[in-house]
């Protein structure tokens, strides 16, 4: 299942928003712009489609849904030219492409750990499917205790004019790194939570994500062993 976030583009507020961090920009290239997150969208769309059909063909063979629920989501088009202008860039669609890969992300949320690994697998062998960057922070979490794995990968989208490879984000992780990842969201964003509370919280959160990733080895075990009873 998937649950769908629109971040559609609004022209007016883009034009405000450039406006505001770059000054003068050419409506040519803010045209061009509009067409590449469109086919950003619609490379979130087709990982959407294959990992659906992945996830159904492995509920039919394994008696077994890798995969709890799945959300996209496109990267708002003033937080993508916000973070242009912080990188130095110049405002141009050759610099989106060549600097943003994160502008369409699919988040998938798996039932057990090895569904991480089995989605992973089954996604990155596709032959229209190329593996662009890869970062383990389940194996080797962040300092925070962040765990999940990101990939980068890109596919094919068809156009008029024919197909263009278009990257997608996609972030894996389980309901319980999910779960543990709002709370840390919420802790490092909420602007009004007293910093010695901030602090306190972030360290027994850092503290329940190693105890979150023990308890859920030992029931990857005990679901290993009821499948294969």
């Amino acid at each position: 299942m998937i649950l769908q976030r629109n971040n559609l583009p609004n022209i007016n507020q883009i034009s405000d928003e450039m406006s505001r961090v770059l000054g003068d920009y050419d409506a040519t290239e803010l045209r061009r712009f509009f067409v590449y997150y469109q086919q950003c969208q619609a490379g979130a769309k087709e990982f959407g489609t294959k990992l659906e059909n992945l996830d159904s063909e492995f509920e039919m063979l394994e008696n077994h849904n890798p995969i709890h629920h799945m959300e996209t989501r496109m990267k708002a088009p003033q937080s993508l030219i916000r973070k242009l202008a912080k990188k130095g860039y110049d405002f141009s669609v050759d610099a989106v492409k060549h600097n943003i890969f994160d502008i369409a992300g699919v988040r998938v949320i798996t039932n057990y750990l090895d569904d991480i690994k089995t989605v992973e697998h089954a996604l990155t062998k596709q032959s229209d499917v190329t593996l662009l960057k890869r970062k383990d922070y389940i194996s080797h979490p962040k300092p925070s205790g962040y765990r999940s794995l990101h990939l980068v990968v890109s596919v094919p989208v068809f156009q008029a004019n024919g197909p263009i490879e278009i990257p997608v984000e996609i972030q894996l992780r389980t309901v319980g790194m999910d779960m543990w990842a709002s709370l840390e969201h919420k802790l490092r964003y909420k602007t009004d939570v007293d910093k010695h509370h901030v602090e306190q919280y972030a360290s027994q959160l850092k503290g329940y994500s190693t105890e979150l990733n023990q308890i859920e080895t030992h029931m990857q075990d005990i679901f290993n062993h009821l499948q294969k009873s």
